[in-house]
């Protein structure tokens, strides 16, 4: 059995947190690495978290964006159909 890395356990547990917690758990990640203190192999590991981190929560971004924008459209069609003087309620 070998053991887990850093990215294992970044994998393995970080999709199943919601994006302010992924968040969170980044910052902490940056404030560790600034701190210094870190032998370079696990600073190396703690540095590939965070940029997995980066990664999900970027993409995580890009979905809500997405949403958003999907949302307007459908508002803005909405707001176009009951400024219409023939729109019956």
């Amino acid at each position: 059995m070998h053991p887990m890395t850093a990215k294992d356990k970044t994998t393995s547990g970080d999709k199943e947190l919601g994006f302010d917690e992924r968040l969170e758990k980044l910052e902490a990640l940056v404030s560790e690495l600034e701190d210094g203190g870190l032998d370079l192999e696990t600073a190396i590991g703690r540095y590939q978290d965070g940029i997995d981190l980066l990664k999900n929560c970027h993409g995580t971004l890009g979905q809500y964006k997405k949403r958003i924008e999907e949302l307007s459209a459908e508002a803005g069609e909405t707001m176009s159909q009951m400024s219409d003087p023939d729109f019956e309620a």
